[in-house]
């Protein structure tokens, strides 16, 4: 995180900039703000520390006008003795906190750190706020190339645009929110409200004010309000109280057509049919008119091994050690595992693997058998010819080398002993394209 130092004298600057730079922190030093706010904009990673009395503009104007820059920027101001009237007006205005002459370097630290992680903070959140409004984003995030997941893309685009209600049925960890946001960011709503809830989180009078009202003190308007113009998304549906349910077929009745308020429900029951049992036949059919049903990993094929290599890639960054090299024989068995957790489990597993590599010790294999102990061995998977399975071990030793190499199609020959002509063939084969290693 970087520490911007405004302060029209130069030792002051650097004494604060070594200070700082001797705590970890990578330090800009600027000898006006005018200079300053040439480098700083929106979302700038970092905090500021200026003082307040500079010739041309003071340290009271930069505040206002790094504010109008960035209301989310921490500012540190660095006062004289006796500014305290003027630091509690520029903590009103939007600055951080202040430092009275002369200061405590140990203070000074300790609130660039605060101020470093409220920063942090707010763009990570910023980001995710940005991610789950960008249906590009989000529908990369749907990792796959089997039919399944390809045809399960193509729904998102087209309900998305649809206007009426949706039911989402699959199996726990398929990623149902995921499409949800998906739905909402790729269509006329992105930028509306999204609201989300769990209709298994409450009870049913907490439910009934969430939903309807009355609302208590801590919520500003019943979530049905909140999401008007854009979607709302129930999660857990199958656990709406009946009473409620009638509620919300009577709230979905009055809104009319095109509805105000988009309703995305969410089934968690392990089996499609046990949903339409859990609701009432009326309701049910008008969320059932558009439906996503998401396919289970095991039906997934090769995807289970592109996402275990993504996954496993994300991991081994985050821990700063290499991703495990697949073998033939985990590849079949990451295809056969039966996946009950789908990809959350996946997910799980490819963290462990990494976990296991740092250390120099255990195995996929080991890692899937403990996950499925309750399983009986016949249960592990239907099994495939073994062309699918030669296939899709191909497919992600070609792409984990690509990846690697960031593209060279010389060094992918040399590792792999293949001449040009096949190597392209392959790859048109499984839809692997240079340009997207580069």
């Amino acid at each position: 995180m970087k520490i911007a130092i405004v302060d029209d004298e130069q030792d002051m600057r650097q004494s604060i900039s070594q200070w700082l730079a001797l705590s970890g922190f990578e330090t800009e030093t600027y000898a006006s703000a005018e200079e300053a706010l040439k480098a700083i904009g929106p979302d700038w990673p970092g905090v500021v520390v200026t003082d307040v009395k500079m010739p041309g503009m003071d340290g009271m104007a930069f505040l206002k006008r790094l504010m109008g820059v960035d209301s989310g920027l921490p500012v540190i101001l660095i006062t004289g003795h006796g500014d305290v009237p003027m630091a509690v007006e520029a903590m009103r205005i939007g600055a951080y906190d202040f430092l009275e002459k002369p200061f405590n370097p140990d203070r000074m630290n300790d609130l660039a750190k605060r101020a470093s992680q409220q920063r942090r903070l707010t763009l990570d959140n910023r980001a995710l706020r940005r991610e789950l409004s960008d249906g590009t984003v989000l529908m990369r995030k749907l990792i796959g190339t089997s039919g399944v997941m390809e045809r399960l893309r193509e729904d998102i685009l087209d309900l998305g645009q649809a206007d009426g209600h949706v039911l989402i049925v699959g199996e726990t960890g398929t990623g149902k929110t995921l499409v949800a946001h998906a739905l909402h960011a790729v269509g006329p709503r992105a930028g509306k409200s999204f609201v989300t809830t769990s209709c298994a989180a409450h009870d049913e009078a907490t439910l009934a004010a969430m939903l309807f009202g009355p609302v208590g003190e801590d919520q500003d308007k019943p979530l049905m309000e909140q999401a008007r113009g854009g979607t709302l998304v129930l999660e857990d549906i199958e656990s709406l109280p009946q009473a409620l349910q009638a509620r919300l077929l009577t709230a979905i009745n009055d809104q009319g057509t095109p509805a105000e308020t988009r309703i995305v429900a969410i089934c968690n029951a392990p089996e499609p049919e046990m949903c339409e049992a859990s609701l009432r036949p009326d309701l049910f059919y008008r969320l059932a008119a558009m439906r996503i049903d998401l396919p289970p990993l095991r039906q997934r094929g090769e995807d289970i091994l592109t996402l275990f290599t993504r996954f496993g890639e994300q991991f081994a960054e985050e821990y700063g050690t290499d991703a495990p090299q697949v073998t033939a024989q985990e590849a079949a068995q990451l295809l056969q595992a039966p996946w009950p957790g789908n990809v959350r489990q996946l997910i799980n597993i490819a963290e462990r693997a990494i976990l296991q590599q740092r250390r120099g010790s255990g195995s996929i294999a080991s890692l899937l058998m403990a996950d499925n102990a309750e399983i009986a061995p016949q249960q592990i998977g239907e099994g495939k010819p073994l062309k699918e399975y030669v296939e899709a071990f191909e497919r992600m030793l070609i792409d984990n080398t690509m990846r690697r190499h960031r593209g060279s199609i010389s060094n992918v020959m040399d590792e792999l002993c293949l001449p040009r002509r096949t190597l392209n063939e392959k790859m048109a084969k499984y839809g692997l394209s240079r340009s997207d290693y580069l």
